[in-house]
Order: C-alpha cells, then structure tokens, then sequence
C-alpha cells in the first residue's frame, strides 16, 4: 500500500522566485526565509517520496474571475510551467500521476464535492517555487504531481471547514490507493497578507502563529473563523491558509511537527515554513 510520510508547508510569493532568480538567498532580507529550508531538504532526502500531492490555488494562468471553480484537481500526464507575467524563468515541467489523481476524484465525487477535473493543466508559481524550494539542484523533479487547486481569489470562497473535510477526503483516497509510492502533501500559500488596498503590506504575527500552533495538533481549531474573518485577520491574500488547511487534512488524523520557521516581511509578506509526520 502506499505510504503518506508526511506534509510540507510553504509560502509561494513570486518574490521568492525573483531571490532564486538573483542569487538574493544569502543576503540580510532574505536569509532568514531561506535558512529555513535546509531541514526540509535533509527531511525529504531522507523519506524519498515517489509522488507529491500538492494544495494550492491558481492566479489566473488556468483559471480567471469569470471562470473559477471552487476546487480542482489535476489529471494530467504532465504539467508545464508558465509564467502569469511576474518576469520569473521557466522551471521544470512535472510528470503526472493520473491513475493517482483519477482515484482522488472518484474519492472526492463519492464524498459529496463537485471537484472540476483537468486533464491538461499549467503550473503557476505556487506549485513551482515550493518545488524549487525543495529541490534547488535537480535536472528532474524526483516527484510525480497530483496538483488540487483551491479558490482563494474570487468570492464566494469555500469555507476553512470545507477545505479541511476536502483534505480529509483526499486523505481517504490517498489511504486506499494500491500502488507502493511514498506521498508527500505539500500545502502552500500565505501567511499572513494583503497587497492591494487600503490595507496593503498588512501582516498579523498573532493570527499567523495561532494557525502553526494548531496546524499539527488541532486543525479543527482553525476552522471555527468564517472566511471573512480570516480575510479581516490575514489579510485578503491570507485566506491561502486554506491550502494549508485542507493538506492538514489530507495528511491524516495525528501529526507531529518537525520543523518550523517563520519570517517577515518577504515581498510583503509573513512567511512560514513547516514539516509535519504522521503521529
């Protein structure tokens, strides 16, 4: 059976990219996002996952405002970078697992979610800078990608309990899939932060280190905000937390945390980082 070894969370800011793209990871502003990665390359050296179930949320390169479903997932063979017009080098393109991901779906669908199925799909900075974060060095990403798009641009948005009953229901298909693989579930986005408006570069340290608290031990914790209060919280762009909600759930029912950094601002932005094992 296959084997889930754990989770991995991550912020995606574009500007992250840019840093790659410059060499910028050991300079004053930066180092200290970048320092926090070291441990997650030894971990992931170390339990070897053959696939990457990956949570995020699409900026308008497969889907924009008049076209946006609540969730979807992935059934490609392959998924190749683009850029959605921040300048950023092209990264690798990323071989599919669809047998994996046609499993999810059916799991999805049984559970009651209406999951918009893509057989062709593009990756967009939230999948390609957590990646790259990951495997700075590689010719080939060592991972097959089943990617599970969540709304977080366009209102209304599913609540922070829907996403962690998704993430359980992947968690479930994820279980009862037959193949051997080792599964790493990457969740990626936030934290806390807004870049347009009245409240651009807004950050909130509290709320951010209240979801790492309880990401491991109680994810339901973090279910109990409405999304607007988590956008009055976070910020209108921290509401990607519920990408890391929903891989929380997808891990399983216990987890313990290995490893943890958190830094701000990074391109206005609070940033984190996280492992998490099943317990």
């Amino acid at each position: 059976m296959a084997e889930i070894v754990g989770a991995y969370f991550t912020s995606h800011v574009p500007g992250i990219g840019g840093a790659i793209q410059r060499g910028d990871q050991q300079t004053p502003y930066w180092k200290p996002f970048f320092d926090g990665f070291p441990p997650v390359r030894e971990w992931l050296a170390a339990v070897r996952p053959d696939i990457a179930v990956v949570f995020s949320n699409d900026h308008g390169l497969n889907f924009f405002l008049d076209t946006m479903p609540t969730f979807a997932v992935g059934a490609a063979a392959e998924y190749r970078n683009a850029d959605e017009g921040w300048g950023l080098p092209l990264y690798k393109p990323v071989k599919g697992h669809p047998a994996l991901s046609w499993h999810v779906i059916e799991q999805l669908v049984a559970d009651e979610f209406d999951p918009v199925t893509c057989q062709a799909m593009l990756v967009d900075h939230a999948i390609a800078i957590p990646l790259e974060l990951a495997w700075p060095d590689v010719t080939e990403w060592p991972v097959k990608l089943v990617p599970i798009g969540i709304n977080t641009v366009q209102h209304p948005l599913p609540s922070a309990r829907r996403c962690l009953a998704l993430g359980r229901s992947v968690h479930r298909a994820l279980s009862s899939w037959g193949g051997d693989e080792r599964i790493v579930v990457i969740g990626t986005g936030g934290l806390s932060h807004q870049l347009d408006g009245e409240r651009a570069g807004f950050m909130n340290p509290d709320f951010d280190r209240f979801c790492l608290d309880h990401l491991a031990a109680d994810p339901d914790a973090l279910t109990h905000l409405s999304v607007h209060d988590i956008v009055r919280l976070a910020g209108t762009q921290g509401v990607e937390v519920l990408n890391w909600i929903a891989a929380r759930g997808a891990l399983g029912p216990g987890a313990v945390e290995i490893h943890r950094n958190y830094h701000l601002p990074i391109s206005n932005t609070a940033a984190a980082t996280m492992l998490l094992e099943p317990a």
